[in-house]
């Protein structure tokens, strides 16, 4: 029988007030340009949006980085662009780098997590996506899920994960990759996925090397060399029965972590965890937010979504989100509220480096 195939693949092709939120005649669009391939390329499909960016749940037979998969997504958006251009929205078009599709859109602006696989009995998998931050930002909580003990006891109580998962890390500026065995290489994964801007941890693999977890790991900037909007990524990551629980997966969203991102990309910011009805960024062009879609997969079909953060019990974590972004919101244009020199290189704040640049004088020693 066919392996399924998830992928999800998003781009922000225009927004509305700013930055804020995609408009309902894009997701329309985009949901009926999908439902008509239902049956001939995709088995299934759900539309939804994070913030300002379209996303696209797919599944199929094709495998990862079909060619015809991607076509589809990429001629959505395209037609998504042209909807947002008669609207006059903001960033119409913006997460699409190139004039026309060469085959696969990896490298063109959107973002893609996909993975293949045969399905269980009982198929759980969980979508999160994600507005205003950068790819780096799925690390801690990876981390987390299939090698920290003290967030995962599955990793020391249940024999199916006890041998522990492997990372597949990636190098965003040298683009090479390695693996990591967990736990035995915990503290060496650690030393570079500590630092997100640059390292990111784009598979997650059982040591039997069955897929467990997939992340969109394009970098926009990178990609365009220019501040053009932030990677706003995605992530599948599969649950029980030789996984970690469902519960095990989305519990480390309860810890509020300062990601990269928030405002003109150019700040650290909490990340806050929110059901699909808060998924609209607007305090500072933020917080940075995520959001978590559930299914079930049968033969393919995308039995849901629950949105698992739509719960009282994020309460809490959303408060303190909104806490920290008053101490570091008060901070300014200081670090560590803004970016570091080597991670504003990509916003626009060169330009008025280069403006001021012969007013500088040498100091005599």
């Amino acid at each position: 029988m066919p392996k399924t195939t998830i992928s999800v693949i998003k781009a922000d092709v225009g927004s509305f007030p700013g930055h804020s939120r995609t408009h309902p005649k894009l997701l329309e669009k985009a949901a009926q340009m999908l439902k008509a391939e239902r049956g001939k390329l995709l088995t299934d499909s759900f539309v939804t949006h994070c913030g300002d960016d379209i996303e696209l749940i797919m599944t199929h037979k094709r495998g990862v980085d079909d060619k015809e998969i991607h076509k589809l997504a990429w001629n959505v958006f395209v037609e998504c662009t042209k909807i947002a251009k008669t609207l006059k929205l903001y960033g119409a078009g913006q997460d699409l780098l190139t004039d026309a599709f060469s085959g696969n859109v990896r490298g063109m602006g959107p973002g893609v997590a996909e993975m293949e696989f045969d399905e269980r009995s009982s198929d759980p998998v969980l979508i999160f996506m994600a507005d205003k931050t950068e790819p780096g930002a799925w690390n801690f909580y990876l981390y987390k899920i299939f090698a920290d003990p003290f967030n995962t006891p599955g990793l020391v109580i249940d024999p199916a994960l006890h041998d522990g998962f492997v990372f597949e890390v990636h190098d965003l500026v040298k683009k090479r990759k390695v693996r990591f065995s967990c736990p035995k290489e915990s503290y060496s994964v650690l030393a570079y996925i500590g630092s997100p801007s640059r390292y990111v941890i784009k598979h997650v693999y059982k040591k039997d090397g069955i897929i467990a977890a997939s992340t969109s790991s394009q970098s926009l900037n990178m990609i365009a060399g220019r501040y053009v909007g932030k990677d706003d990524p995605v992530m599948i990551v599969r649950a029980q029965s030789g996984f970690p629980s469902m519960g095990e997966v989305i519990e480390p969203f309860t810890t509020p972590v300062l990601v990269a991102g928030w405002m003109r990309g150019s700040h650290y910011g909490p990340f806050m965890p929110v059901g699909l009805c808060d998924a609209n960024c607007t305090r500072f062009d933020g917080p940075p937010r995520v959001i978590c879609f559930g299914f079930q997969i049968a033969n393919g079909a995308l039995i849901g979504p629950a949105d698992m953060f739509d719960d009282p019990g994020f309460d809490r974590v959303r408060a303190r989100c909104n806490e920290l972004a008053d101490t570091i919101r008060a901070q300014g244009p200081f670090e560590p509220h803004r970016l570091s020199p080597e991670n504003m290189e990509y916003t626009t704040l060169p330009q008025i480096e280069k403006a001021l640049e012969k007013r500088w004088e040498d100091i005599a020693e």
